[in-house]
């Protein structure tokens, strides 16, 4: 189970590499349309939601990899037994705000195609097609919060502890 869910998390890592290339063959197609007087429509809108994507697939992937800006000051100071809970409650926390912002991106899928909603660009693109994509996306943060989450319950270190726990090399 561990290494389909480690998958699922580094492919975030693809997925993001993917969008932003696509971003920014978008900006370039953009660029190259005013040198050569033709207008690639919607493409800055694309780009946007390219943008977008890429951002709720960072917060998953990062999470897992330990990257997130996390407060050791205090932490460092504490036990391991006593670090356990403040470790728990903020993934409560991240598991809970996570899964609220994936429902509500994904409830705006229905509410877009409910109420004919269109982009203000030039393409008119109906706007439950972005909004599918981020909530799509958006789906991993729970499941990685809720996955380490369930790490620390149990009491298995996570893959980032036993990153920061080894010293840095310099260079």
């Amino acid at each position: 189970m561990r290494e389909h869910l480690d998958f699922f998390y580094d492919g975030a890592g693809w997925l993001i590499a993917l969008f932003m290339v696509g971003t920014l063959t978008l900006v370039l197609s953009n660029v190259l349309g005013r040198m050569f007087n033709f207008n690639p429509s919607g493409s800055d809108a694309y780009a946007g939601y390219r943008v977008a994507a890429a951002s709720f697939l960072t917060l998953a992937h990062k999470l897992k990899r330990g990257e997130h800006i996390r407060v050791t000051l205090i932490r460092q100071h504490l036990g391991v037994k006593a670090n356990l809970t403040p470790e728990i409650a903020c993934y409560e926390a991240a598991a809970f705000t996570a899964t609220s912002l994936a429902w509500f991106l994904v409830s705006q899928v229905g509410y877009s195609s409910m109420f004919y909603n269109f982009s203000q660009s030039t393409d008119a693109t109906a706007l439950w097609i972005s909004w599918l994509g981020m909530g799509l996306v958006a789906t991993r943060l729970p499941i990685g919060s809720a996955n380490e989450l369930v790490v620390q319950i149990f009491g298995r270190p996570s893959r980032h502890i036993q990153h920061a726990s080894q010293p840095a090399r310099m260079a």
